[in-house]
């Protein structure tokens, strides 16, 4: 017997904000442009810190900056260059989700990610 899932929104939401924090790491996943699409063989990834991002939508749409911090937590990213102004007049980066951007270079330091595009496609 399979087990049924939920369409109402408040069940929806409950198992969001109940998801323990190793398994984010998808909700943070966000669209590869269409050149790394073709040379990995993957059609999305999850954002990791130094990756280079285009912002799709929003107050930023256009802009193109590197990945500063994933905030796991609350399902947010911070890109350098995006950044607001608050009432004392610090700077402070502009939380972002990660379906509003777009994978534009991918931070291939980490072997864990390299084992993980060759296992998913052509890598």
């Amino acid at each position: 017997m399979t087990k049924q899932k939920s369409k109402q929104p408040r069940k929806q939401r409950k198992k969001l904000f109940q998801t323990p924090l190793h398994r984010r790491w998808k909700l943070v996943s966000a669209p590869l442009s269409r050149p790394l699409r073709e040379k990995y063989g993957t059609r999305s990834l999850p954002i990791r810190k130094g990756d280079r991002v285009e912002v799709m939508r929003g107050d930023f749409k256009g802009h193109q900056g590197e990945v500063v911090k994933v905030d796991l937590k609350r399902l947010k990213i911070y890109v350098d260059g995006a950044t607001m102004t608050k009432s004392d007049r610090t700077e402070v980066y502009y939380p972002m989700h990660p379906s509003n951007l777009r994978i534009v270079k991918l931070s291939l330091e980490d072997k864990e990610r390299v084992n993980i595009l060759e296992r998913r496609g052509v890598g």
